[in-house]
């Protein structure tokens, strides 16, 4: 990127050097990860519960307002549409669990219907408010009415959305207006109409600006405390959280997960010896080769000084042998000496082991990792105590011949 659209988008955003994988991220929210789109969907649907509860309170309430200003006829009418969309607000406020394979996508769709249920109510009472007829505060109730879509679209400058989101999520106000104005005795003169919708395309701009900043900044915040500052894998606590999630996701769906953990050899040898910035070093260089290893699903954590863990979604006890082989060959580099650098690795897998939480799968890998380790190191231990020793040919082997 430019040096001078980067300044442009810093003046927008924050004082942060952009990439171009996240100005994409800014424009359209393909790019984001899986991460921050499940963050990003716990804050959106937190937000909408929240306002949701608020207006199914307000809303009916105004129609106190509506019984003072106009005639009964009319009030009555609002009325019955006050408390449609508030009992539409209360079904949104309603407590709820976040979906597990789909969460940014329920965010989504309960944002829409928050942002539907006005449009519907702004289309029905112009069907009631007759302006040409009205004068006084009645004529004040309708000019409030009118700028109703405004109002609305102001409030999704509260939301961390995309520009594209943004954009569509604009469009049933904007038509709602649209229709306003070619509806016959619509509420306000054309000129107003005009003036109206101009102060929602700004609405609109307002909306963009602030989801961009809120976009970047939560997708900034994520990334820094979900990741390790010097391998940059996900943290320990992250990496909980995500196999947690992924953990209960595959119960769900009854599919195969394994978790292999790693502790690489005679590391304490390797920071008393060559000190701890070649220690940090060697660290780095085994993360690369690792993740060369790993396929695109797979989570890698560093759980611990030179502790790491590997989450492996849908891979089968039978497959293991084949990570294993993948490993062997990628190796994970040298030690500042020159030699191999070796690593003990246990593995566990929910349907093999009948493992019922996350918590289980942990110790089951750690307690086979540390079985690797008093075996004489440099193999993995896997569900059967299948040892397979992680030489250029990698072969099973039992526990008596290890």
């Amino acid at each position: 990127m430019s040096p001078f659209w980067n300044k442009v988008l810093q003046r927008i955003v924050g004082p942060t050097e952009l990439t171009p994988e996240q100005c994409w991220q800014l424009v359209m929210p393909f790019g984001r990860s899986p991460y921050s789109h499940r963050y990003a969907a716990s804050v959106i649907i937190a937000r909408v519960q929240f306002i949701s509860f608020i207006f199914a309170i307000l809303v009916p309430l105004w129609a106190i307002v509506d019984l003072l200003v106009f005639e009964l006829h009319t009030a009555l009418w609002l009325l019955a549409m006050r408390m449609s969309a508030a009992i539409g607000f209360a079904c949104l406020a309603l407590p709820r669990e976040m979906s597990l394979d789909h969460p940014y996508r329920q965010a989504l769709i309960m944002l829409v219907t928050l942002m539907l249920i006005p449009s519907a109510f702004y289309l029905a009472s112009l069907m009631v408010l007759h302006p040409e007829t009205t004068v006084g505060f009645e004529a004040v109730m309708i000019r409030f009415y009118a700028f109703m879509p405004i109002i609305v679209l102001g409030g999704l400058a509260i939301f961390p959305l995309t520009i594209l989101e943004i954009v569509l999520l604009s469009l049933p106000m904007l038509g709602a207006a649209l229709i306003g104005l070619m509806l016959k005795g619509m509420s306000l003169p054309f000129e107003e109409h005009v003036i109206a919708l101009w102060c929602m395309l700004m609405m609109t701009g307002v909306s963009i600006f602030s989801g961009m900043s809120q976009s970047l900044y939560m997708e900034t915040l994520v990334r820094r405390v979900m990741t390790d500052p010097l391998t940059g894998t996900f943290s320990r606590r992250s990496g909980s959280e995500t196999l947690e999630l992924i953990f209960n996701l595959s119960k769900t769906t009854k599919q195969s997960l394994a978790l292999a953990f790693f502790d690489l050899d005679h590391f304490k040898r390797i920071n008393d010896t060559f000190g701890h910035e070649a220690g940090d070093k060697t660290l780095q260089q085994a993360v690369t080769h690792l993740r060369a290893a790993l396929r695109q699903g797979d989570t890698l954590v560093r759980w611990g000084g030179e502790e790491f863990v590997v989450i492996l979604p849908n891979m089968a006890a039978n497959q293991l042998q084949g990570f294993i082989a993948r490993l062997t060959d990628h190796g994970l580099g040298e030690t500042p000496d020159g030699h191999k650098l070796t690593v003990s690795v246990g593995i566990a897998e929910r349907i093999a082991d009948k493992i019922n939480n996350w918590q289980t799968l942990i110790e089951v890998a750690d307690r086979r990792m540390y079985q690797a380790k008093h075996q004489g190191r440099h193999r993995a231990v896997l569900p059967g105590d299948v040892v397979i020793m992680l030489a250029e040919d990698p072969k099973p082997q039992s526990p008596d011949e290890s």
